[in-house]
């Protein structure tokens, strides 16, 4: 079933986008504090929803929702990553670091209001029509060229 936003909502979906959207969403009812992968999008939203929610990251007074701060949680996140990496931590670690990252950027889709699943299908079907280029450090993916070719 896919959640549709209320009449007059604004965005580049009719789907679920903010927290509270997130939190009227069916699959809301019945999830747990804890859960267990069930392969879906929406039941991951629906959790870091909820802890938005319960945390009360909206508020102007907790700023959990401004994205000056969002970007520097998602760069001290990406630093413990680096060093879980880098400094060969068992792999059970840098997991979980990996899970903070993708937390993170849930929660940024929330504070920003994107569907953040539809702009991922649109930007892998736009990235897949590029060509792979070799860069200094190893392959790369993108639209710029250099000015040598």
């Amino acid at each position: 079933m896919i959640f549709t936003r209320p009449q007059g909502g604004l965005g580049m979906s009719e789907r679920a986008r903010d927290v509270n959207e997130w939190m009227a969403h069916p699959n809301q009812e019945g999830l747990e504090e804890t859960g267990s992968p069930d392969g879906s999008w929406e039941t991951m939203m629906c959790r870091v929803a909820k802890f938005h929610a319960k945390h009360d990251f909206a508020s102007p007074e907790n700023n959990g929702h401004d994205m000056g701060y969002r970007l520097a949680l998602m760069i001290e996140e990406l630093g413990e990553l680096s060093a879980a990496i880098t400094k060969r931590k068992p792999a059970e670690e840098a997991a979980e670091e990996l899970a903070d990252v993708f937390i993170l950027t849930l929660g940024n889709a929330l504070a920003m209001e994107v569907d953040l699943e539809a702009v991922f299908h649109q930007k892998m079907d736009r990235i897949m029509q590029r060509k792979a280029r070799r860069g200094n450090l190893g392959i790369r993916i993108t639209e710029y060229t250099d000015e040598t070719e």
